[in-house]
């Protein structure tokens, strides 16, 4: 699977391009859509970059009651940082007053492929903007986030094809005391995912989201741990969604899920794109469906088998 599509919505609005200069296409009203930003991220000698789309941008919509804002590409995404783009977006933080929520990397696989879009630190966004509810990332690569305050964050969304260690340590060392949606997709080691449930630890203990009522820790190629630790993790026991889906999940992680705490309290448990046989996804069915749980058990892949006698297991989303 590839990220083949723009994001459509972001904070329950509709996502809008901005228009390329020159259109005659109309602006909508800038408090009902979230705005699209994007720039070619193979740029020709002609074309706009994102600090310039940016700018008439800012010229161009009332500003102030923007709520949404979606970050596409960029010129070289592959190659280049985001750390411009955070800067640009750092400065306009006295005049985009009203942000609610900001989403930086929108790129499908024919923009730049998830493991090779370049990010930066992206948490001096969360400083310029105290009054941010949410937001996402997409790109693992040079992503740095570390330990950062901030008090109004409701959503978190980390998308990636390899989350590296200390990025993961960062997040869940954070204090935020209104997150209630987190979900972080942890990859594979060949792209940087390098973390183990044990950077996990903080978050999984309960102590630093006290208002965690959604979990997603998703796209692990070592899925199978991910579920052994939350089996017995403090903060399942007041989530009402959880999620590890897209990742290598076999019978041995089920099995450990209900080997664990009780999970039927949940009004969600998505373990989608996995390896489970059709005897254990059914297991898990029967065990928590009763109790009025959706279980999503659907897209079961097939290990792929080699003349070296290795058997490969893949996440769903990787390069």
């Amino acid at each position: 699977m590839t990220i083949s599509g723009h994001l459509q919505e972001l904070h329950g609005l509709p996502v809008f391009d901005f228009p390329e200069r020159g259109s005659s296409v109309g602006l909508p009203d800038a408090a009902s859509v979230a705005w699209r930003v994007s720039a070619p991220t193979y740029c020709e000698a002609d074309d706009e970059q994102w600090e310039q789309v940016f700018a008439r941008f800012l010229a161009d919509v009332d500003v102030r009651q923007v709520r949404a804002l979606v970050v596409g590409g960029w010129d070289e995404a592959y190659e280049t940082s985001s750390a411009e783009i955070v800067t640009a977006l750092v400065g306009a933080n006295n005049r985009l007053t009203g942000l609610e929520a900001l989403f930086l990397g929108d790129m499908t696989f024919e923009d730049c492929e998830i493991s090779w879009i370049q990010q930066s630190d992206v948490t001096p966004l969360l400083a310029a903007y105290p009054g941010l509810r949410e937001f996402g990332v997409r790109g693992g690569s040079n992503l740095a986030f570390p330990a950062i305050e901030h008090h109004a964050l409701h959503t978190l969304v980390v998308e990636s094809g390899g989350l590296g260690a200390e990025v993961v340590r960062g997040i869940a060392g954070s204090a935020l005391p209104a997150l209630e949606n987190l979900e972080l997709w942890l990859g594979t080691d060949q792209y940087g995912g390098d973390s183990t449930p044990a950077d996990l630890e903080p978050l999984l203990a309960g102590t630093n989201f006290p208002a965690l009522r959604s979990l997603g820790l998703r796209n692990s190629d070592s899925q199978d741990g991910i579920a052994a630790a939350v089996a017995s993790a403090p903060v399942v026991g007041r989530l009402e969604r959880l999620d590890l889906s897209m990742g290598t999940l076999t019978d041995e992680g089920a099995a450990a899920l209900l080997a664990g705490q009780p999970l039927t309290h949940l009004g969600h448990l998505g373990l989608a794109h996995h390896y489970l046989s059709e005897e254990m996804s059914e297991r898990i069915v029967d065990a928590l469906t009763p109790h009025g749980v959706r279980v999503d058990v659907g897209d079961r892949q097939v290990p792929e088998s080699y003349r070296d006698g290795e058997t490969y297991r893949y996440v769903a989303v990787a390069e």
